[in-house]
């Protein structure tokens, strides 16, 4: 082993969120792997650690960013991306590497590389020009999908380099096996059986086409719950639930809404699921599916072209609320039991020991000593 790298890895929140679990899972690989590796975030609203415990290998540098009455959403973000940029440049710390995850950390730290899960669409105008310069000035870019890096192909004329995501998928198993018995158990115990969706109600994760599959699955399956977990973001999608939580009473679908589930917990509700449902309308890779195609839960998700190049053969897919009833009906049932196989296996493939060591050749290529101020 050469010598190590001293890296910043940058986030811009502490709740389990994709792009948060994707940060802290790959710095302990690369910690693993004999690297220095520093995760810096913003702790919001007093938070003063991360939603799981992270490797003492890795060090955590948590920003104070304490809430402001009233605050809209552009402000924060642009509050963010100053507070951040003011900690990270008063630290006087020099790396080998900074690596954004995400927008806000991006546009921080913009002598960076950076990973893009996906793309937004911001109608603000400075939101908007900070989505756009936190793909334009990184010295180079990462995606966790082909699909991804071909959208910023085509929209920025940049040629990012595709290291997919691993998944922890040995905690998800083994949350499926005997040992786990009674976790499950107490889930189903409280929620019954159920088709879970992971990641809260907003318009990106495709709720409201979910609310409608549920009342045409109920015709059939009246005993399914939908129970929606997780939901932890800077957006305020009131609006959104609001729509969400009328449509579902005109329809007589009840949604268990559980909010953040803690991190130990997660892997037995995952495995207690009849289903996941994924409908998500805009994905970089699709995380919380793959974690319930290593517990062995079917996975029906939407017909997107990545979430076809990550999950093709493994799970089933719709591009519509019939089409979502259908599918979810169809592995409730116990049809195509060969996808089960096949997406244990899929998981079993993503390691964050690969990604960590992709990320070191992507490294290598781009390396350069940033300090701060």
């Amino acid at each position: 082993m050469g010598i190590a790298l001293k890296i910043a890895l940058l986030t811009y929140s502490t709740k389990p969120r994709g792009g948060v679990v994707h940060t802290l899972a790959l710095a302990e690989a690369l910690a693993r792997a004999g690297q220095d590796v520093t995760v810096w975030s913003i702790g919001r609203g007093g938070d003063a650690a991360f939603f799981r415990p992270v490797d003492p290998a890795v060090a955590v540098q948590l920003v104070p960013f304490p809430d402001v009455p009233g605050e809209d959403v552009g402000d924060r973000i642009l509050r963010s991306i100053a507070v951040l940029d003011a900690a990270f440049d008063r630290s006087g710390e020099t790396y080998d590497i900074v690596h954004a995850q995400d927008c806000i950390s991006a546009n921080a730290v913009p002598d960076c590389v950076r990973t893009v899960h996906h793309l937004d669409t911001f109608t603000t105008p400075a939101l908007a020009a900070c989505h756009d310069r936190a793909v334009r000035r990184p010295r180079a870019l990462v995606c966790v999908s082909a699909a991804v890096a071909a959208e910023v192909e085509c929209g920025w004329g940049r040629i990012p380099t595709v290291i997919p995501n691993g998944v922890d998928a040995a905690r998800f198993a083994a949350a499926a096996g005997p040992d786990a018995a009674a976790a499950r158990a107490r889930w189903r115990e409280r929620l019954g059986r159920y088709v879970l969706a992971v990641g809260g109600i907003e318009p990106r994760k495709g709720t409201l086409d979910l609310v409608e599959a549920m009342a045409l699955v109920h015709r059939e399956r009246p005993d399914l719950a939908l129970v929606v977990a997780g939901g932890e973001t800077l957006f305020d999608y009131r609006g959104y639930r609001a729509r969400v939580e009328a449509r579902a009473a005109e329809l007589g679908v009840a949604p268990v809404v559980l909010g953040p589930v803690q991190h130990d917990e997660l892997p037995a509700l995952v495995a207690a699921a009849d289903v996941l449902a994924f409908p998500s309308t805009k994905e970089g890779f699709g995380l919380a599916a793959m974690e319930a195609l290593a517990a062995g839960v079917p996975v029906v998700t939407r017909d997107l072209p990545v979430l076809r190049e990550v999950f093709d053969g493994a799970a089933a897919f719709a591009t519509d609320p019939p089409g979502l009833a259908a599918q979810l009906l169809a592995a409730t049932s116990g049809a195509h039991p060969d996808r089960r196989a096949a997406g244990r296996a899929l998981a079993a493939r993503h390691t964050w020991d690969a990604a960590a060591a992709e990320h070191l050749d992507f490294y290598a290529r781009h390396r350069g000593r940033r300090s701060g101020r």
